[in-house]
C-alpha cells in the first residue's frame, strides 16, 4: 500500500506561507473570526464553566489564555478550554464532506502555540492551520462519515487529532521525521464516542479540546525523541482500518496540493447539529414565502441523509421530547418546530423555555422525519434536504434545499460572518471591543502581530459583561 501517513506528512511539514493563494489566506481569516466569536459565546455554557474549574483546582498556569475569560494556562491546557468552549454551542465551522468541525481543533491548536511563542507570525500560523485542516478533513473523508458514525465515532475528535499533531508539530518548527513521530503517537489518542446521544450529556463538546490538547502533547513527545509509528493511517492495525468499515485510504492524498480543504468548509448560521441547518432553512423559507402561522400546521415532513440519521433521528423518543440543550441541538423535530414558530434558530432559541414549551412539543409531535433517495446522491460533498408542509385547511408546500446557507456555495458574507461574531462576542465584551477584535482578524497581514489579538479575546477580571 501507498505510504499515506509519509505522503501527508511530507506535504504538511513543506507547506508555507507562499503556498497559499490570497483565497486561502482570506479563508483563514474568515474562518479564525467566525472560530473566536463561537468560543466566545460558548465561554459561556456551563460545560466550559467545568473546565475552567478544573483548571482553577489543578493550579494550572501558563502563557496561553483561555478565551473571553482571565484564566492563564499551559498551551495544551488552554487548548482543551478552547476547544470545549468553541463546540458547546453548536456553531463552528463543519467540512461537509469529511462530516467534521476542522477549525474548533485546529484554531485551538494554533492560538495556543502562537501565544506560546510570541515570534510566531500570521504566515506560520495560516501554513499550519491549512495543513491542519488538510490533514483531519481528508482523514474524515477517508474513514467515510457514515461508515465511522456506525462504529459510535466522532470525526472531529479522532480524526482531529491528526491535524493537531500536524500543527502544533509546524508550530514547534520539527523536523520531517518528527512530524511523523507525532502522527503516529496522535494515533494512539484518536478517541471520540457518539454515547452522549443517549442522554443529551457533554462529552461531545469536550472531543475537540481533547484532540487539540493531545496533538500538542504527540508533538510535544516527538520533539523530546519519542517515536510513533510511521504507517499509523494505512497500515493492517492503523487508523483507516481500525475506524471504517469502509475506508478510502486513497481520498487522504487525492490531489494534494492542487486545492485546499479549507475552502470546502462551511459555517453554521443555526446553533445546532449541521444535519438539522438545510431543513432549518426550508423551512424558514417556507414560514417567510407563505406567512404560514405554526397553530394551523397539520404535518410536517423533513428528508434527512442517512449517514445524519443516528445523531438527529435516534434515539427517537428523546428527539421529540428534548430534556436539555444538547438534546435540543440534535433534534430534527426541535429545529423543524422551531423555525415554524420563532422564524430562526440561534442560540437564543436552543434554551429550557422552548424545549418545554407546550406549544412547541405540539408543533413538534407533527414532524415526521423520512429518508429520500433524492438527496443521497452527491452525499458527502452535499448536505440537501426536502421539507414541506401541510396545512389543516389541505394546503401544502414544499422546498427543495440543495445548499445549506453556510456552505461555500451559498457563502454567509463578510459582513454576515461578522454580523454573527458581533451577535456572540457582545455577550462577554462591549461593542468597542468586538469591533476592535473583527477589523484585527479581517486586517491580519504577514507582519501582524497575533499575540495583540489574543490579547483582545482575553477577559481581564475588571472588565465585565456587557448589560442585556
Amino acid at each position: 500500500m501507498e505510504p499515506i501517513t509519509r505522503t501527508i506528512v511530507h506535504f504538511s511539514h513543506a507547506l508555507n506561507s507562499t503556498d497559499l493563494g490570497a483565497e486561502v489566506v482570506d479563508r483563514t481569516r474568515y474562518l479564525l473570526l467566525d472560530y473566536l466569536g463561537v468560543a466566545i459565546g460558548g465561554s459561556l455554557t456551563d460545560s466550559s464553566q467545568s473546565v475552567y474549574r478544573m483548571l482553577a483546582r489543578s493550579g494550572s498556569s501558563g502563557p496561553c489564555s483561555a478565551i473571553a475569560t482571565a484564566i492563564k494556562a499551559a498551551p495544551e491546557s488552554a487548548a482543551l478550554a478552547n476547544g470545549t468552549s468553541a463546540h458547546s454551542i453548536e456553531l463552528d465551522d463543519t467540512h461537509q464532506a469529511g462530516s467534521i468541525h476542522p477549525g474548533v481543533v485546529i484554531f485551538s491548536t494554533a492560538i495556543a502555540l502562537s501565544e506560546a511563542n510570541p515570534e510566531i507570525g500570521f504566515d506560520e500560523f495560516a501554513a499550519a492551520v491549512v495543513a491542519g485542516y488538510e490533514v483531519a478533513t481528508r482523514l474524515g473523508m477517508a474513514v467515510q462519515p457514515k461508515s465511522h458514525y456506525e462504529l459510535g465515532f466522532h470525526p472531529t475528535s479522532t480524526c482531529g487529532v491528526f491535524g493537531a499533531a500536524v500543527t502544533a508539530a509546524k508550530l514547534l518548527r520539527l523536523t520531517e521525521e518528527q512530524m511523523l513521530s507525532a502522527a503516529g503517537i496522535a494515533g494512539s489518542m484518536a478517541a471520540g464516542s457518539l454515547e452522549f446521544l443517549a442522554d443529551g450529556s457533554w462529552t461531545k463538546r469536550l472531543h475537540p479540546g481533547l484532540a487539540a490538547h493531545s496533538g500538542i502533547l504527540a508533538a510535544k513527545l516527538a520533539a523530546a525523541g519519542f517515536r510513533g509509528p510511521s504507517t499509523i493511517l494505512e497500515g493492517r492495525d492503523g487508523f483507516l482500518t481500525g475506524y471504517s468499515r469502509d475506508p478510502k485510504p486513497g481520498l487522504v492524498v487525492r490531489d494534494l496540493g492542487k486545492s485546499f480543504e479549507i475552502l470546502r468548509t462551511s459555517v453554521k448560521p443555526h446553533a445546532c447539529c449541521r444535519y438539522i441547518q438545510a431543513p432549518i432553512d426550508g423551512l424558514l423559507e417556507l414560514a417567510g414565502e407563505h406567512d404560514i402561522d405554526p397553530e394551523q400546521v397539520a404535518r410536517v415532513e423533513v428528508a434527512v441523509l442517512e449517514a445524519g440519521w443516528p445523531l438527529v433521528c435516534e434515539p427517537r423518543e428523546r428527539k421529540y421530547a428534548p430534556l436539555n440543550a444538547v438534546d435540543a441541538q440534535f433534534s430534527v423535530p426541535f429545529g423543524a418546530a422551531i423555525a415554524l414558530s420563532n422564524r430562526k434558530a440561534g442560540l437564543d432559541q436552543f434554551t429550557e423555555e422552548n424545549f418545554s414549551s407546550p406549544q412547541l412539543r405540539s408543533l413538534m409531535s407533527k414532524v415526521v422525519m423520512t429518508k429520500d433517495t433524492r438527496i443521497e446522491k452527491n452525499f458527502p460533498a452535499e448536505w440537501p434536504t426536502v421539507v414541506s408542509v401541510r396545512l389543516k385547511n389541505g394546503t401544502q408546500f414544499e422546498k427543495h434545499i440543495r445548499f445549506p446557507k453556510g456552505d461555500p456555495e451559498n457563502p454567509l458574507t463578510w459582513q454576515e460572518l461578522s454580523a454573527k461574531f458581533q451577535s456572540l462576542a457582545s455577550r462577554i465584551f462591549p461593542a468597542s471591543r468586538c469591533e476592535q477584535i473583527s477589523n484585527s482578524v479581517r486586517g491580519l497581514n504577514w507582519s501582524a502581530r497575533l499575540g495583540d489579538i489574543w490579547k483582545l479575546t482575553a477577559r481581564p477580571d475588571s472588565l465585565s459583561a456587557p448589560a442585556n
